[in-house]
């Protein structure tokens, strides 16, 4: 019963978060909003009991929204001040403490709650780390390889063209600076 309402919940939330990443016109807005979606999609993996993709998604997703949140403020002008114009600060905070409450309520639905079974049955001995790779070794081995073959390229395409872009800033500085030396 608990798990029904957490996954609604979860649900609900996630669903509101990555609509406010789509409709916000603010930068910093949006990336926040995805950090907060992101989580709550961790949420998921805790209700069916696989603790360690839920943490690998927290820890994973918080890195790259941290990246994000730097090439944000690099290419966005976020030095400027944001003013907020809070209209009503009791559905401000009626809404903070239903949060709040919510928040404890799932985390203490596992003590009072039955079990999810999980979509693999487990094998006796194997955990669920043990259990992730097994899947992932047998059923998934091609697409994870592939994954890889992908990331690998992505991230050597990134290089390639960081340094295309500081081979060009250099000659632009370089010019500058010959400029400054003959006083023009």
């Amino acid at each position: 019963m608990y798990e029904i309402i957490a996954f609604y919940v979860f649900a609900a939330l996630t669903i509101g978060m990555f609509g406010i990443v789509v409709t916000s016109r603010n930068a910093l807005y949006a990336m926040s909003a995805l950090a907060g979606g992101m989580i709550f999609i961790s949420g998921f993996f805790f209700i069916l009991d696989a603790e360690f993709l839920g943490v690998v998604q927290i820890v994973v997703y918080s890195g790259a929204i941290m990246a994000l949140y730097a090439f944000g403020m690099m290419f966005f002008d976020t030095t400027r001040d944001v003013s907020e114009k809070m209209r009503s600060k009791k559905i401000a905070y009626s809404l903070s403490i239903a949060s709040a409450v919510l928040v404890v309520a799932i985390l203490c639905a596992p003590l009072v709650g039955e079990s999810v079974e999980a979509l693999y049955p487990s094998i006796e001995g194997v955990g669920n780390v043990q259990m992730i790779g097994v899947v992932l070794f047998t059923k998934y081995l091609v697409p994870f390889e592939l994954a890889a073959i992908m990331l690998l390229v992505a991230m050597i395409s990134g290089i390639v063209l960081a340094s295309k872009k500081m081979d060009e800033y250099l000659a632009i500085e370089d010019e500058d600076l010959e400029d400054v030396k003959e006083g023009r």
